[in-house]
């Protein structure tokens, strides 16, 4: 389950939780944790920080700054691994506040890779890259989906955090069958999954992380686990939080589609 603040009375309280997910810019490197963060690790579950700040699809290097709490962060929590995502959230000294899509281009590619090495010079522990949803292609893409993440991770050595939901997203954006590109990824590089829901807005789905994990999602969901099961699969969610018990229903929703006994 993907650790907030607003529910960490939630996570907490979850039986034989195994890992959870937090986003590495909430988190200080020194000084107190969040009690609820604490509280996990206390009990011996596993935290992973899930950067969103590096900007690691940018074409100026990485921030050192950015790359050192990342790693604190990681050491602080004592971090089986770190993840980040294939996208560019500043430019020319401006923060957009969102992660953008960069065009799958090779000359994108180098600027992915050069970014992770820089970034990986620093990390203890191995990192995950989760390529984004986007609701549009940039028109100078070279590479498919598939083709364009696959090279950045034989080049960088990096895991793959597969989100399903981002599969179903561009696939679907595009006109595609999101069973085409899951067939395609590198499936054996996956350090672990995430799941959310979304909501289509003028023939568009957006992957808002506020809305309940869709059917199609959960399909996709057992499709993974039927061709490549991975490490591990976790619930994400970033607002509009539901009542418990529909939480609670989610995650059994997501362990039943995977094969897994119920959570909750």
């Amino acid at each position: 389950m993907g650790w907030r603040p607003e529910i960490s009375g939630f996570v907490g309280a979850l039986p034989g939780l195994r890992f959870a997910e937090v986003v590495a810019e909430s988190v200080h490197a020194h000084g107190d944790l969040p009690d609820g963060l604490a509280a996990l690790l206390d009990r011996g579950v596993a935290v992973v920080p899930h950067g969103v700040r590096l900007s690691l699809g940018g074409a100026e290097p990485v921030d050192p700054g950015r790359v050192t709490h990342l790693a604190a962060v990681a050491d602080r929590l004592g971090a089986p691994l770190v993840s980040e995502h294939i996208a560019f959230v500043r430019a020319g000294g401006v923060e957009a506040g969102h992660l953008l899509p960069i065009p799958r281009s090779r000359e994108a590619v180098d600027a992915v890779v050069a970014n992770v090495a820089r970034a990986t010079a620093e990390l203890s522990v191995p990192l995950a890259l989760e390529p984004i949803a986007a609701l549009f292609d940039w028109p100078d893409d070279e590479l498919t989906e598939a083709d364009f993440l696959t090279e950045i991770l034989d080049r960088t050595g990096a895991l793959l955090l597969l989100d399903v939901a981002n599969v179903y997203a561009n696939a679907r954006n595009r006109g595609e069958d999101p069973l085409d590109l899951l067939g395609k990824l590198p499936l054996d590089r996956v350090a672990y999954v995430h799941v959310a829901g979304g909501a289509e807005h003028q023939g568009l789905y957006h992957d808002t992380h506020t809305d309940a994990v869709p059917p199609a999602v959960l399909d996709l969901v057992a499709e993974l686990c039927a061709r490549h099961r991975p490490p591990a699969l976790m619930l994400e969610r970033d607002g509009d939080y539901p009542p418990a018990a529909e939480l609670s229903a989610e995650l059994d929703a997501i362990a039943a589609a995977a094969g897994y006994p119920a959570i909750t």
